[in-house]
């Protein structure tokens, strides 16, 4: 039997969607690997216009002092708005990152590059408010999935003013990890709604036993994969200050330079590969064709991640390979939420007979 018309639309508006979003952390890793952050040096128009120059003559003589003005005094509202709620450690983060008050000179493929970035990004506006248009119909047949469209909708206007934010502190780190996380959050968000907009196609699920334990173990997996990428945003910010210190110069000797974040990043994948390897093993024992798929997606993206990450590493920070990196890391999140989600709906299809976790 066929699924009604409103449920494919917006299944299939749902996934373009997601796949848009992955699109834009892409982009937005080229933006990082190519030092282009602040290639727009002002939000949401670049340099003062809809449409960015493309030449140096098209600049007025001090623009540096301009843009720095006032950037310096949107970052001083913002600081006094956080120390009235309370955040005064972030406040005084504000002022205190050392490249505060440097405006990098006007380069017309940096900014282009960030500007393509800032369409992407309001492309994907227009996504997610069509996935709202199209889960209607689901007020009246499951009203978790409107809504979980709505507010990926709102959080994805809380992430555009957020990217402003990054922008007028000079790529703040504690900025550029909270856009991060929220990304990944409406990621996870945009894929519950189109996996639970499906719920009247259980025919197409294998009903199976749930396995005791199992389902916390993937949750513990989907942590620690953001939690690792949290981790690589701080890695990213490192690599910056030591990359600007070098004048982008001598990659060989980036490495050594790191601070101890990045040895526990380094170290941490090891500890990802086992647990995925474990996860992937026990979904393999179970009879649903959709779980071997999904164990089979998390395996080779954790073993491609690893793969990225090594060739950082030890070959010299390649600019190409940075942000495939983090492409691989935020699908990598995707696959394990996706599988965390695919076996609770299979488990919960008929009463479950548990079994034990360890195989003897």
């Amino acid at each position: 039997m066929s699924s009604p018309t409103f449920v494919r639309r917006f299944r299939f508006v749902g996934i373009l969607t997601v796949v848009a979003v992955y699109i834009l952390i892409l982009v937005g890793g080229i933006v990082r690997s190519t030092g282009s952050g602040m290639g727009c040096p002002d939000w949401p128009k670049c340099f003062g216009t809809w449409v960015p120059p493309t030449d140096i003559s098209q600049l007025p003589a001090n623009y540096k002092e301009i843009y720095t003005a006032q950037r310096v005094e949107k970052n001083r509202k913002l600081a006094s708005k956080l120390e009235r709620m309370g955040f005064h450690q972030v406040a005084g983060d504000i002022f205190a990152h050392p490249t505060q008050y440097i405006e990098t000179d006007f380069n017309p493929v940096k900014t282009w590059i960030e500007y393509v970035n800032r369409l992407v990004g309001a492309l994907i506006g227009v996504f997610v408010f069509g996935t709202v248009v199209f889960a209607l119909p689901y007020w009246r047949r499951d009203r978790i999935v409107f809504w979980l469209a709505l507010a990926s909708f709102l959080l994805t206007g809380v992430q555009g003013w957020l990217g402003s934010l990054v922008v007028s502190t000079n790529l703040l780190p504690i900025m550029v990890t909270i856009h991060m996380g929220l990304a990944l959050l409406i990621v996870a968000m945009l894929i519950y709604a189109v996996d639970r907009s499906q719920r009247g196609r259980e025919v197409a699920i294998e009903p199976i036993q749930g396995v005791r334990g199992l389902t916390l173990w993937l949750w513990v997996a989907v942590l620690t994969t953001f939690l690792q990428i949290v981790l690589g945003t701080q890695v990213r910010e490192e690599i910056d200050l030591v990359a600007s210190a070098a004048q982008y110069l001598n990659r060989e000797g980036w490495v050594e330079q790191l601070g101890n974040t990045f040895r526990v990043h380094r170290s941490f994948s090891a500890l990802l590969l086992l647990l995925n390897a474990y996860l992937v093993y026990r979904l393999y024992h179970l009879p649903s064709r959709r779980l071997h798929r999904l164990a089979a997606s998390v395996i080779v993206l954790i073993a491609a991640e690893i793969a990225a990450g090594i060739l950082l590493a030890y070959f010299s920070f390649p600019a190409a390979v940075q942000p495939v990196h983090l492409t691989l890391a935020t699908l990598l999140f995707g696959a394990q939420f996706l599988a965390l989600v695919a076996y609770r709906q299979a488990t919960k299809l008929r009463p479950q007979v548990v079994t034990p976790a360890v195989v003897a």
